[in-house]
């Protein structure tokens, strides 16, 4: 789609909410909407959402109004002086607008369904040895850091440690408001570039790591049978308390038609862990069926965000150059150590904005 194909797609919602607004607004003056409290719920929800569209949409057609007049003056103006104003002022409206744009995008698009659950993150070391495994502890930090400052929640599923310091694979449900939504496009390959405190000759070494975002699955979104189960007890391992050690508490469940394997031996209790085992587990299945839906549907786009492909390079993390890239998007940072504290806000947001775009050229092809 051309820049003047998408802002014209932009544009005609635009106009569709303006026009839908002012429907909803006279539905819900008439007296027999006024009596019907469900309705006039459903219209009151739908009129915020629509409102809050119209109101970002004309606070950005008069922002780009002021920066037309700014820009002419900083070109045409005979004094310097004011030319100078002028273009300072053209420079902070153009900071304004731009996210002003892409919260429109946001707004127009509508809501995923799967948002707002809880995801299901999961970590694994890659090519690298041990380095690959201190690596994926760093991620896993670097989620947990993420998790603190938006308000969510970690519940631990399971973990399998290396080397002091070290992960070889780790399971954790996040739960919080938009959880899935904001880590969904984390999934694929994330790559580390650094120097190993065990290199004495300084030598950088790459080493590589896996993440799996998934949607926590509840029991209505897809079917289990029983008979496609196949369930191991076995003694738990590593951390956890004396008694963990000592019972057949750990759980493993292999989805035979898939042959996705889940194990968790987190609790002290055999029941806890195969009810935790069977919420990854269903959470697996109900990616992968998401998963092939999405990617027929961007089979023939450029990004592939959230198209469920873990086999792609998304990021690499350069610690001699404090650089982080994300390659799906073409993003550089030069902020490695507080993007690793868990800042991912830019990321995370032009991410988002690369799928909406998406979104909304699939919607108008």
């Amino acid at each position: 789609m051309s820049q003047a194909n998408d802002q014209a797609r932009v544009q005609e919602r635009i106009e569709f909410s303006r026009t839908r607004l002012a429907e909803v607004d006279h539905q819900l003056s008439n007296p027999d909407v006024a009596s019907d409290l469900e309705r006039l719920r459903d219209l009151g929800r739908e009129r915020a959402t629509l409102a809050r569209i119209v109101e970002t949409a004309d606070e950005l057609t008069r922002l780009k109004a002021e920066l037309e007049g700014a820009s002419e003056l900083a070109s045409q103006a005979d004094d310097a002086e004011m030319r100078e104003l002028a273009a300072a002022e053209s420079r902070e409206l153009e900071s304004r607008i731009v996210p002003l744009e892409a919260q429109v995008r946001e707004l127009l698009m509508p809501a995923d369904p799967l948002d707002d659950r809880a995801a299901v993150v999961e970590i694994r070391a890659g090519t690298g040895g041990d380095e690959a495994g201190l690596f994926a502890g760093d991620l896993l930090r670097m989620y947990r850091r993420l998790a603190e400052t938006a308000g969510w929640s970690v519940e631990l599923v399971g973990l399998s440690e290396g080397i002091p310091g070290s992960v070889k694979d780790v399971t954790m449900i996040v739960r919080g408001a938009g959880a899935f939504g904001q880590l969904r496009n984390e999934s694929g390959v994330h790559r580390v570039q650094r120097v190993p405190e065990t290199e004495s000759q300084g030598r950088i070494h790459t080493s590589a790591a896996s993440v799996a975002v998934l949607p926590e699955a509840e029991e209505v979104d897809l079917e289990i049978d029983p008979s496609d189960l196949r369930i191991d007890v076995f003694r738990s391992s590593g951390p956890g308390g004396q008694s963990v050690n000592t019972t057949d508490s750990a759980v493993r469940i292999k989805h035979l038609p898939t042959g996705i394997e889940v194990s968790c031996q987190d609790e002290k209790s055999q029941l806890k862990n195969k009810a935790k085992a069977m919420k990854v587990l269903r959470s697996r299945l109900l990616d992968q069926m998401i998963a092939k839906q999405e990617a027929e549907r961007a089979r023939d786009r450029r990004l592939q965000i959230g198209t469920g492909d873990r086999s792609a390079k998304i990021r690499t993390y350069n610690y001699p150059q404090n650089r982080v890239t994300d390659h799906r998007i073409g993003l550089t940072l030069y902020r490695l150590g507080e993007v690793m504290d868990g800042d991912l806000e830019e990321i995370l947001s032009a991410l988002r904005m690369a799928r909406n775009k998406e979104r909304l050229e699939s919607d108008d092809a």
